[in-house]
């Protein structure tokens, strides 16, 4: 499913949440060094392992440095990870970018709630790359039909933050342009013991 489309804000909004369900040990954080402030969170190796380790290797070669959220719906999410927004040049096409190459979904039973990390795909299967969500609240039509693969553990008010960042009409002609560029100055994957 395509994360293309607005979605109408939900009344609820759940707090962040932290997984205990993993299977596998976390081993590997990402820390999300943007304008707003920073953002740390834990990868779900056992539910998306391609997909994480995409993430990762992404992250090591500084593919996300100085990209920005290009897209943030109310009451939904924010969206960043295209590698076009680092030049204000490609304004018209920001959302259209990626790494190159595509991988394979793996939807798993991971529920969208605010703070997951989940895919972006280009409307059709298996055409995510790098291009990322960061849930504002629950969205559960994205359940098992999206990866999700890790979640917040801290940084809840920054997230918040970017989501309140004012907006304006896109080329697709929805409320989602930033009014101000919401930078990603870096993305530093840390051993997981390594937050105290």
């Amino acid at each position: 499913m395509s994360l293309m489309g607005s979605q109408t804000e939900t009344k609820e909004t759940p707090k962040l949440i932290r997984s205990n369900e993993a299977k596998t040990p976390v081993k590997e954080i990402a820390i999300f060094k943007t304008t707003k402030g920073e953002m740390v969170a834990e990868f779900w190796p056992d539910a998306a392992p391609k997909t994480v380790q995409n993430f990762i290797r992404l992250t090591k070669q500084g593919f996300f440095d100085g990209t920005a959220f290009h897209r943030i719906v109310k009451g939904f999410m924010i969206q960043g990870g295209d590698p076009l927004t680092k030049n204000a040049a490609n304004e018209d096409r920001f959302g259209e970018g990626g790494p190159g190459y595509t991988i394979k979904d793996e939807s798993n039973p991971r529920k969208h709630v605010r703070g997951v990390l989940s895919m972006v795909t280009m409307g059709r299967p298996n055409s995510a790359g790098s291009q990322f969500i960061i849930c504002l609240a629950d969205a559960s039509f994205l359940n098992k039909k999206c990866t999700a693969f890790g979640c917040l553990i801290k940084g809840e008010d920054v997230l918040l933050s970017i989501g309140d960042t004012p907006v304006g009409p896109s080329r697709r002609g929805e409320q989602s342009k930033p009014s101000v560029r919401v930078g990603i100055e870096s993305v530093t994957i840390m051993p997981a013991d390594s937050l105290t």
